[in-house]
């Protein structure tokens, strides 16, 4: 926005303009500049004759070199409450810094047609203001002084392992400083990320907290969520390695005594508000039940190894979506279908299809106790996503409200909170026991005969069924 130095003149300001002149011509005779003498206002014609002589002054000073004073701001209309604001701003004459990114300043603009001293009306001006930020919450807890405890608290993570995400990112995050603004310190980006994740705070909350604009607050989550997704997710969210894999498929058979199972999966669903696209989709019929009134989702389906660790993520589609219908068009499905995984088993609830590399719990009301027995194995194993799903929204609690990030953009940040989780988890970050979360059932009960069944599968899950039942009552070691 342009800022001009010059406002429109008014009777008075053209009097007080015109001596000026007068008498700048008397004692320097600038140039060829000519200025008559002070004729009377009320002759019309002197009038005409004295402001083509002011305006040609003026058009002989803007010959001159004179440094232009032009910049570009991102305003903010100030409150109408003026008068008691007016103690917490300090008016600037020099041009200021910007808070597209770097300063800890907001820059606002106000119209004011206010009177001059002599009574006259004067015409519209432009006074630039800056409300100051206080950033000492954010010094505290950047400090040494701040117990990690309390740094754990706000951020969900213990100090070295914030550090540790400090530096892996650095790169990716780093911004240069400009003759306009200082850059935003890096740790100081990872952590307005960090902090809006973990709390769900309003962005006007985390505004204050770190003495930075709201607009620029939103830019950063989105900015380091990014980072997250490119530089972290290839990682830390992988699918493990064949030696791995043998480790993973040794854990479960300790845990449920099923061979082979090398992941339990789990979808959830995040609310949103009504896309302004195809509403009708993403309308959630369990939660608009519960909650008494319209609500809307996406969904994050999770394939997690017996640490609670994601292996696999599948994020974005309708949450008017089956689970089952997600599995098949997620990239895990095209890669059993493709061959590449073989000599696998994952464990999922009754929502999903029964697969020859997909075990799920028998549904039929007259169960046999092999099937029985089997029922309660396969639920120790997909008791393991649950968990790790209540973590992933204990922790970042932004998942357990409705989200305010623009449906293109929620699969990054939902990406980048797997991934926070997974770093947490590696690192051995214990949860507060007061950040637990009871994650409601999404789920929808696929029936016997669903599509999707083979008829190996179900010879596959009789003989494992029927093995446990028998390892069970031969006292093999099988829990």
């Amino acid at each position: 926005m342009e800022i001009s130095s010059i406002p429109f003149l008014n009777q008075e300001e053209y009097s007080y303009f015109y001596s000026f002149f007068q008498e700048l011509d008397n004692n320097s005779n600038i140039g060829d500049i000519s200025i008559n003498k002070r004729r009377k206002i009320d002759d019309p014609t002197d009038e005409n004759n004295s402001l083509k002589e002011i305006l040609n002054t003026i058009s002989f000073i803007d010959d001159l070199d004179i440094p232009n004073s032009t910049f570009d701001f991102d305003f903010q209309k100030p409150s109408s409450n003026f008068a008691s604001e007016t103690t917490e701003r300090v008016r600037k004459t020099s041009p200021p810094k910007f808070d597209g990114g770097a300063s800890s300043s907001t820059v606002t603009e106000e119209m004011v047609s206010g009177q001059f001293h002599g009574g006259g009306a004067g015409g519209p001006q432009r006074r630039l203001w800056v409300k100051e930020r206080s950033k000492g919450w954010w010094e505290f807890y950047n400090s040494d002084e701040c117990p990690d405890m309390e740094f754990k608290k706000a951020f969900r993570m213990s100090k070295a392992t914030f550090n540790m995400i400090c530096d892996e990112l650095d790169s990716a995050v780093t911004k240069k400083d400009t003759m306009l603004r200082m850059a935003i310190p890096v740790r100081q980006r990872v952590a307005v990320c960090l902090y809006r994740l973990a709390t769900g705070e309003p962005l006007r909350t985390v505004s204050n907290l770190f003495g930075l604009g709201i607009s620029t607050c939103h830019k950063l989550v989105l900015e380091v969520c990014a980072a997250i997704r490119t530089v972290l997710m290839p990682k830390y969210l992988q699918w493990p390695n064949e030696a791995r894999l043998e480790q993973i498929k040794a854990e479960f058979e300790s845990l449920s005594g099923i061979p082979n199972v090398s992941g339990s999966i789990y979808t959830t669903h995040i609310s949103i508000i009504a896309p302004k696209v195809s509403p009708a989709a993403y309308f959630n019929k369990k939660h608009t039940e519960r909650n008494q009134k319209s609500s809307y989702s996406t969904t994050v389906q999770g394939v997690v190894d017996p640490s609670g660790v994601f292996t696999d993520i599948c994020i974005g589609y309708p949450g008017l979506m089956s689970d089952d219908k997600i599995l098949e068009k997620s990239a895990l499905f095209q890669r059993f279908n493709m061959g590449h995984l073989k000599d696998i088993q994952v464990v999922g609830s009754a929502s999903y299809p029964l697969l020859d590399w997909l075990l799920v719990p028998y549904t039929s009301q007259n169960q046999t106790w092999s099937q029985h027995s089997f029922n309660e194995k396969i639920g120790e194993v997909q008791k393991v996503a649950k968990d790790a799903f209540m973590r992933l929204k204990g922790r970042w609690t932004c998942l357990q409200k409705r989200t305010e990030v623009k449906l293109q953009d929620l699969p990054v940040v939902l990406g980048a909170c797997c991934v926070l989780h997974n770093i947490c988890e590696m690192n051995n970050e214990t949860m507060d026991a007061d950040l637990g979360f009871e994650l409601f059932d999404d789920e929808i009960v696929a029936g016997e005969n669903a599509r999707g069944k083979m008829v190996n599968a179900v010879q596959v899950r009789d003989s494992i069924a029927h093995n446990l039942l028998h390892h069970s009552h031969g006292g093999s070691g099988f829990r």
